[in-house]
Parts: C-alpha cells; sequence; structure tokens
C-alpha cells in the first residue's frame, strides 16, 4: 500500500475530510477543522470506542466533565509546575525544538556540539529553555480581577475529581471505570505531521479503579484489549502496530508501569494510545489539595483503600489519521485512489447512482435512497458518469455504490458494487438494507 502524509492530506482537503484552520487568513497553526467527511468519520470512531468501553462492560460508565477546572486541580496534578517541555531553538535558522528530540538521537550533552536538523549548522542551538504546555484564561469579567484558570491540557483529572461522586451514584464495586471523550488543548512547541501533534485535540480515556495489588494482571488485561481494538474494529494492519513498553527513564513520575500503543506511520513508529498503570497518585494528591478523602469503601470486607488506576488514553485526531493513512491506498493497476476504510467507520455507508438523468430512473433512485437513509448515510449522485461517480466514492471511502437503471424500473433489482474488488453485483433491492446491515 503507497501512502504517505503528503498524500493523505492532499486526499482529506480534496474530498473534505480535513482542512487548515482559519486558510482564508492564511492559516493558524497547528489546528485544523473538519469538514463534511471528516467530522463523520470522527464521529463513527469515537462512537465506536464509546459503545466498545462502555456498552460492552457493565462495570464502566461515561463522563463529561468541564473544560475549566478550580485552578487547584492543576496544581495537585502536577501539570502547573511540571508540565513543560525544554525548548531549543537554532540562531541560524531560527527553528524549534524539543530537547528529547536530540536526547534520542545523541549522547552528547553539549549543545555547541550538536548540528541543527533543519539547516545543519553546528553551535548554533541554545541551551534548553521551559516551555508551560497550559493555556491560560481568566475567570470573571475583569481579567486583572479574575480567577486564573486553565483550559485542560488532559481530561483524566476530571475523572479522577468526579470518581467517588459516580461510584456513589452508579453503585459501582471496584473494579470499575470511567470514560470520557472530549478536547484538551496543549501549547505545543513543535507542532507537526498533520493532525498527529495538534495545540487542541479530542482525547478518548478511560480510566479504571482497581484494588492494589490486582493492578499487574488487570494492566496487562487491558494492554492486550486496546491493541484489539486497533486490528478487530478499526481493520489497522496489524504488521503496523506494536508496543513499546516504557523503561526506567521513560516512565511518568506517578506511573508504576506504561506501554504505548506505536502505529508506523510515513514519518516512523509514533505513540497512538497509552496504557499506563498511575497507581494512587491522582487519588493522593486531589486528597492532599483538597482535605477531602478520596478513599474507597469496601463495604463487603470493610476495608479502606485508595484505588490503583490502570489508564487507557488515546488520541481521537491520531486515531483518525491512523485509519487514513491504514486506508490509502494507490490503486495502480486500475488508476485509482481508494480509502479502504472499514464499513464500520466509513463517513458515507453507500452512494445512490441513477444511471441516467431521465426515464424516471432518478426518481426510483430517490424511493430507494429514502428506504436506506432512516439507517444508514447514503448520498445522492448523479454527476457525471458512472465510472467517474464510483472512482469519486472510491477517494471518499465509501463501501458501496448502488446503481439504479432501465431494469431497476422491470424487476426491482438493482447493481451493488463493492469498493476494493469493484465487484458488482445484481440483487433485488430490498436486500439492500439486509447487505448493509452486515457489514456494520
Amino acid at each position: 500500500m503507497d501512502s504517505s502524509i503528503e498524500k493523505v492530506v492532499s486526499l482529506c482537503k480534496r474530498r473534505g475530510f480535513i482542512f487548515q484552520s482559519s486558510e482564508i487568513y492564511g492559516g493558524f497553526s497547528a489546528i485544523y477543522d473538519y469538514g463534511p467527511l471528516g467530522i463523520e468519520l470522527k464521529n463513527q470512531i469515537s462512537q465506536l470506542w464509546w459503545r466498545e468501553m462502555t456498552h460492552a462492560h457493565e462495570n464502566i460508565v461515561g463522563l463529561d466533565s468541564g473544560i475549566l477546572m478550580h485552578p487547584k486541580i492543576w496544581e495537585a496534578s502536577g501539570h502547573v509546575n511540571a508540565f513543560n517541555d525544554p525548548l531549543i531553538d537554532c540562531k541560524h535558522c531560527k527553528a524549534r525544538f524539543r530537547s528529547d528530540e536530540f536526547e534520542k538521537d545523541s549522547k552528547s550533552t553539549i549543545w555547541k556540539d550538536i548540528q541543527c536538523p533543519r539547516c545543519g549548522t553546528v553551535g548554533s542551538l541554545t541551551e534548553p529553555r521551559q516551555f508551560n504546555l497550559m493555556f491560560k484564561t481568566n475567570i470573571g469579567p475583569v481579567a486583572e480581577k479574575g480567577t486564573e484558570a486553565y483550559l485542560r491540557p488532559e481530561t483524566a483529572q476530571g475523572i479522577y475529581v468526579n470518581y467517588l461522586l459516580v461510584q456513589g451514584a452508579m453503585r459501582l464495586k471496584v473494579p470499575f471505570g470511567i470514560a470520557q471523550i472530549g478536547k484538551a488543548f496543549r501549547n505545543e512547541i513543535i507542532a507537526r505531521n498533520f493532525i498527529f501533534r495538534t495545540r487542541e485535540f479530542e482525547q478518548l480515556e478511560m480510566q479504571y479503579f482497581v484494588k492494589p495489588g490486582s493492578d499487574d494482571k488487570i494492566f496487562q488485561e487491558w494492554k492486550e484489549k486496546r491493541m484489539a481494538f486497533y486490528v478487530d474494529f478499526l481493520n489497522i494492519d496489524k504488521s503496523s502496530l506494536r508496543f513499546y513498553k516504557h523503561g526506567e527513564d521513560d516512565l511518568a513520575h506517578y506511573a508504576k508501569e506504561a506501554c504505548d500503543i506505536e502505529y508506523k506511520f510515513p514519518f516512523g513508529w509514533s505513540e497512538i494510545e497509552g496504557v499506563h498503570n498511575r497507581t494512587n497518585f491522582d487519588l493522593s494528591q486531589h486528597e492532599k489539595f483538597s482535605g477531602k478523602k478520596m478513599s474507597y469503601f469496601d463495604q463487603q470486607k470493610n476495608e479502606r483503600y485508595l484505588p490503583y488506576i490502570i489508564e487507557t488514553s488515546a488520541g481521537l485526531n491520531r486515531m483518525l489519521l491512523t485509519v487514513l493513512t491504514n486506508a490509502y491506498w494507490d490503486d495502480k493497476e486500475n488508476n485509482r485512489i481508494v480509502l479502504k476504510l472499514s464499513p464500520k467507520i466509513a463517513p458515507i455507508k453507500a452512494a445512490i447512482c441513477p444511471l441516467t438523468k431521465k426515464d424516471g430512473l432518478p426518481e426510483k433512485a430517490r424511493k430507494i435512497m429514502d428506504i436506506l437513509k432512516s439507517k444508514f448515510k447514503v448520498i445522492f449522485d448523479q454527476q457525471g458518469s458512472i465510472g467517474k461517480r464510483y472512482y469519486r466514492q472510491d477517494e471518499a471511502g465509501t463501501p458501496f455504490g448502488i446503481t439504479i437503471d432501465h431494469q431497476t424500473l422491470e424487476d426491482n433489482t438493482v447493481t451493488i458494487r463493492f469498493r476494493d474488488t469493484q465487484r458488482q453485483e445484481r440483487m433485488l433491492t430490498e436486500n439492500l438494507v439486509d447487505i448493509l446491515n452486515e457489514s456494520t
């Protein structure tokens, strides 16, 4: 499968998946807008994740916490003091880098001896400077008299501060989980690779509260479950996925164990989801800073403890980019570009195509569309030759093309075309719902 980020970016703009934000003003760095097909695909992926994470588990429920929260939360979590990256500038070409990009490739800590990756100049790099990643704002009508607040840099803390309220309201017993989909904001130093690293993004997170001592086993279980989601639900090529286990030097200060799921993008292996054993660090910090008890009481065993937390954390933007990159197929043999999206998440399920614009075919096609559109996202397409319409829908990732011709008026049959193989089959109109249902 021939794919590159540049080709994916071009297709996304051409077919209405993703646009550069504020493009008519020259664009706004590291912010993107999702077009008609992009928002459909994004919603399909997030809804699939939500169903698999909550509906499929009796002991996992959902939450939607606020983007703006009490600023003490970010002090307790460590973000105010520690959520920053070392920043390095090149004095020659003015490029900006994160210091950890060099530390992975070079054993030298003497910056004057390191070559700038952009311009090649040696000795032009500055010493690392700390750079806070949180966006600040003010609560109150007058900024200087208001309370300083932050746009949340992650969704997890909203779950932690609400976990006892959720547990009590839903009568949950450990182990249990709380899932959340929501926007997060990070003032990234280096935003690159299209939507892989952006300043505004959506997170898909689930925090699983477990009894200390059971955490190692449950951590391993969630690793395997999350990998299976990419392979079995999103149809990601298994050979392009791998686990990356964090060594002691890589672990966050709160983590007992951490593992990333990485995908092999054209720009290299990169993280798309993390599974972390966060121990009871977050709950103990919020207990300390709020002065409120955060412990869980097990009535059956008459014991109280701070649960350990197994976290699964994915970026919806990165998951979307993984899906698009994996699905991009340059079918040179047939001179077409195809997005081989799983029918479960394809933004458009089928295109309804009357063969001509006359003889009652458009009217018949509309009747078929009316039957299907109550159950599936389908579109009506009568512009151009039937071949061009098929190829246009191949680029959009539409799994099925349904053609209405003169024979349809005689026996109520249509031709259904399958995107990946281009195989065509004649079938009764009444069977279309079953065929499309079987693909979801």
